[in-house]
This record gives structure tokens, C-alpha cells and sequence, in this order.
């Protein structure tokens, strides 16, 4: 197996642990709800279950860097510059927890936005590439979820049960991650040239 395929499980480790984190923590805290509170709040400073995930969060953020690297070997465009800002911004989320100033909480909040909007955008930008190599139901399908998966991160900040939509958006985008990253550990995805790569 190739260095970058062993890579591309970031994208399928990542997202299990981030889920595996945030269902688990949330059982563990009396009173949370899943629909009306977003995940941060389960690595609060104060959260019983913060030790859990704060681990999702670097999981997440760690392997989705490896995976980004993955990406760039195997798919031109920059959709790989969206992905490693993603984990790089989860990072960020978790070294910044919610609750332990106004200041601290303002970074969370730039973390969180940066990590919502460039998780987003990697399905958009593999789009492209996927089209130019002739692999257009790809690059169909990277655009419905980079549409559907914004919309719902956006619609957090817009209706009370923000913590659902929060879950649907990003279980969306790591669906995307996690299906790429099998394409290119499959060999399905493997570029050939500056342009694109091999992918269906």
C-alpha cells in the first residue's frame, strides 16, 4: 500500500472518532441535548465528559491533516487546502475550549467558523477536478454536499435547534471525507496529471 493511502484513512479514522466522541460524550452529560446544544459545549471547561471530546476533536484534527496530504497526492485543485485547514482549525477548537474567558470563547468561535467554512469547502473544490477528468456524477454529488452541508452549518446560528442541524452538516462533509478517502485507498482516486485524478 502507498504512503498516500495509508494517509487517506485519516479520512475515515477521523470522522468515526469525531462521531464516536460526540455520541458518547453526550450519553455521559446529564441534561444534554443533542438537538439544542452544539458539540463544543461537551469540551467546555467545566463539561464532565470534556477529557472525551477534547481526544474527538485532535483525533479529528490530526487525521484529517494526514488525509489532506493524501488528497493533494491523489486529486488536483486545492481542495487538499481546505481539508488540512480543517484539521488545523480542529485543532484550534480544541486547544481553545468554550467557557474559560470571553476572550478564549472569541477564538473558539474563530476556530469553529474557520474549521465550518473550509470543511465545506473541500467537497466544492474537489468538484472541479473530478469534472475536468470526466467523473461528472463525482463532481455532481461533491457539489450537493457542499451546498446541503453549508446551508445547515450556516442555519445553526439562525434556528433553535442548532445542535442538530450543527450534527447533520458536518456528518454530511465527514460522509464526503470518508468516501473519498476509500476512493484513494481503493486506488480509485490516483492522479495522473496536474489537473485531476482518477475517480468515480
Amino acid at each position: 500500500m502507498e504512503q498516500r493511502q495509508l494517509l487517506a484513512w485519516g479520512g475515515v479514522v477521523g470522522p468515526t472518532a469525531f462521531v464516536a466522541a460526540w455520541a458518547t460524550a453526550g450519553a455521559l452529560t446529564e441534561g444534554y441535548s443533542a438537538v439544542h446544544e452544539e458539540i463544543s459545549e461537551l469540551a467546555a471547561v467545566d463539561a464532565p465528559a470534556r477529557w472525551l471530546m477534547t481526544a474527538g476533536f485532535v483525533s479529528f484534527g490530526s487525521a484529517v491533516l494526514a488525509y489532506g496530504v493524501a488528497l493533494r497526492d491523489s486529486l488536483g485543485g486545492r481542495a487538499w487546502v481546505a481539508a488540512s485547514a480543517t484539521g488545523l482549525a480542529t485543532l484550534g477548537v480544541g486547544a481553545f475550549p468554550l467557557d474559560g474567558s470571553s476572550t478564549r470563547d472569541v477564538v473558539h468561535g474563530g476556530f469553529a467558523t474557520v474549521g465550518y467554512a473550509s470543511l465545506a469547502l473541500t467537497p466544492l473544490l474537489a468538484a472541479q477536478p473530478l469534472a475536468a477528468c470526466g467523473h461528472a456524477r463525482a463532481a455532481t454529488a461533491s457539489r450537493v454536499v457542499a451546498v446541503l452541508s453549508g446551508a445547515c452549518l450556516v442555519a445553526t446560528a439562525l434556528v433553535p435547534a442548532h445542535g442538530l442541524l450543527q450534527r447533520i452538516g458536518l456528518t454530511l462533509a465527514h460522509g464526503w471525507l470518508a468516501a473519498s478517502a476509500a476512493a484513494i485507498i481503493g486506488g480509485v482516486m490516483k492522479r495522473t496529471n496536474g489537473a485531476g485524478a482518477n475517480a468515480r
